[in-house]
């Protein structure tokens, strides 16, 4: 697997507690929106017993000229690393890699389910499919406890405006704990709210990404409304 030194380029806040991180991107780069990459710091000034590397999925879409990656802020030495480096500073990253990847048939739709962090590799997709005028229907249903502490949330409700086939459907479990008001669906993704915005549960294909207690909820509620392994594609993302 093919090794690449990329520089940080800069970093910003993107939600309480939520940090993205731009690199970057080498020449040719062979991104697929969706993907992950290993990221390993070089000689960093502190280090854990987690070592020195970590994988992200890529959230920035292949066209960008950047790569970003964005994380939860926890008191890690790598976290800690990263959010102190200097503008410049070069870490290495592997090739892309991983299978959640938007599908080739427009015919079936897209239903995206994301808890927390693991909105990354849809943010992605979704970027891809405006930039490209895709013709897949999507549905995100993007899980919270409260608008504060959701990555990208205004993004992810502008880009409806410009492309037609996304759909965003952002819930939160704890909204009345926010500083902001928050109109949208409330609780947890269940199979009521996919009914409420799907005409049939049995035809997308469904890609899930979040911590691993969500990730196994979702796969078993798909499993209980009788949804094929095949059409299940999934991802964890764990060390919060």
């Amino acid at each position: 697997m093919d090794v690449y030194e990329v520089r940080l380029v800069r970093r910003e806040v993107v939600a309480e507690g939520t940090m993205a991180f731009y690199f970057s991107k080498p020449p040719g780069y062979p991104h697929r929106a969706g993907q992950s990459v290993q990221v390993a710091l070089i000689d960093p000034p502190q280090t854990d017993d987690a070592g020195d590397t970590r994988e992200f999925t890529i959230a920035s879409a292949p066209h960008e000229a950047e790569l970003m990656i964005a994380m939860r802020m926890r008191d890690t030495a790598f976290k800690r690393v990263l959010k102190e480096a200097p503008v410049g500073t070069p870490v290495r990253i592997s090739e892309p890699d991983g299978e959640v990847v938007l599908h080739e048939d427009t015919s079936r739709p897209a239903v995206f389910l994301a808890g927390g962090i693991g909105i990354t590799p849809f943010l992605s997709i979704v970027r891809h499919a405006v930039h490209e005028s895709l013709q897949h229907p999507i549905y995100l249903f993007y899980s919270n406890w409260k608008p504060d502490v959701t990555a990208f949330l205004p993004e992810l409700q502008g880009m409806q405006q410009s492309n037609p086939n996304y759909h965003l459907i952002a819930t939160m479990t704890e909204a009345e704990k926010s500083t902001q008001p928050w109109s949208g669906e409330r609780g947890l993704i269940r199979p009521e709210l996919l009914a409420r915005h799907l005409t049939d549960l049995t035809q997308p294909i469904y890609y899930l990404a979040g911590p691993p207690t969500m990730t196994l909820a979702m796969l078993e509620m798909l499993e209980d409304l009788g949804i094929d392994d095949e059409a299940i594609k999934s991802a964890e993302f764990g060390g919060y």
